[in-house]
């Protein structure tokens, strides 16, 4: 009787969660959305392939398109959410034309971006803005999933070192005197139920890249969200950003954002750290620096102190502006996360 061969064990599912705003969270999603598979995919090119990607985005943001569309039509804030499903979507090009095309002229039109126009439409048609968030992923085939954190009308207050306090992301971002405190209000707000699912279930945890203080630490603020990440015995990981901020994090080390975020939750949410050592060329560095920003200078010894495993990467593009480099930081978290498992 001839022998069959047995069939080889299909590869485990992995389900990555990321959590922050702005363009940092939308740059990494756009390196790790390549290494999605669907039922549709032949062959997964990895041995733990993301079978399942989630981004939970901050829902602060008061300036700009999505400011006014949240001032005047009652909204949440739609711009990073926007941004996310640009970055997720398949056809990036054409998605990313249409739904970033903003408007120049037209009483009421002029300064709004197509796509926020678009989530703030589809939230009156369907009555909840998570629901148009859903239905828009899901018209768009895009490959993972987007949460706003909350559905709750919810503002950042900080409390400067000179104590004063300063209300509002937009006014935060343009204070330049560094932060002691950071808070929502209202404090308590409710997640949606399927974001802290998808924390419950994931198998890696991401943070940031993205402001410390409008980016990052919102969605942490929130109790629920903190509380599940912490309870997670998946590898949670923080991805620092490549510059300082002024005001925010004017001369913070890469300690001194992860002591930030921990002093802030009160609990250990942090395992790792991915940070960037590549060196800014010196005439970005120069231009960065008249304007008060500066590369995160590395500290091994002090995230050493804080029981946190630094991993390090060339992880910085400059085009005119620093970004991270989506595909080097999507590789990097492959290598660390899904070819060799936990740290």
């Amino acid at each position: 009787m001839k022998k069959t061969r047995p069939s080889q064990r299909a590869p485990r599912p992995f389900s990555v969660v990321a959590l922050g705003g702005g363009t940092g969270l939308s740059a990494l999603l756009r390196g790790l959305k390549n290494h999605v598979v669907r039922r549709s995919d032949k062959e997964p090119t990895l041995a733990r392939p993301i079978t399942d990607l989630a981004a939970i985005v901050t829902v602060t943001d008061d300036g700009g398109s999505s400011g006014r569309l949240r001032r005047e039509n009652r909204v949440l804030p739609p711009g990073d959410i926007r941004n996310c499903m640009v970055a997720l979507s398949k056809d990036e090009a054409l998605l990313s034309r249409l739904f970033q095309y903003r408007f120049q002229a037209g009483r009421g039109l002029r300064g709004h971006n197509f796509g926020n126009l678009f989530l703030a439409a589809l939230t009156h048609v369907t009555g909840d803005f998570a629901e148009a968030v859903r239905v828009s992923a899901k018209v768009l085939a895009i490959r993972g999933r987007i949460f706003p954190s909350t559905t709750s009308n919810v503002h950042l207050v900080a409390t400067l070192t000179n104590g004063k306090r300063v209300q509002g992301e937009t006014n935060i971002s343009r204070s330049t005197v560094a932060i002691r405190e950071l808070e929502l209000v209202p404090r308590r707000v409710r997640p949606l139920p399927a974001a802290l699912e998808a924390i419950h279930n994931a198998d890696l945890i991401l943070m940031g890249p993205g402001s410390l203080y409008t980016s990052v630490l919102p969605n942490l603020l929130i109790p629920e969200v903190a509380r599940a990440i912490a309870q997670s015995k998946a590898p949670r990981v923080y991805i620092a950003n490549l510059m300082t901020q002024p005001g925010e994090t004017t001369h913070y080390a890469l300690s001194e954002h992860i002591r930030a975020i921990q002093e802030h939750v009160g609990k250990k949410l942090i395992d790792s750290v991915i940070a960037n050592r590549k060196p800014v060329s010196a005439d970005v560095a120069a231009r960065y620096r008249a304007e008060g920003a500066e590369q995160v200078r590395l500290d091994p010894e002090n995230v050493a102190k804080l029981r946190v495993k630094l991993i390090t990467g060339n992880l910085l593009q400059e085009h005119g502006v620093i970004r991270h480099d989506s595909p080097q930081l999507a590789r990097l978290l492959v290598e660390h996360f899904l070819l060799s498992g936990r740290p």
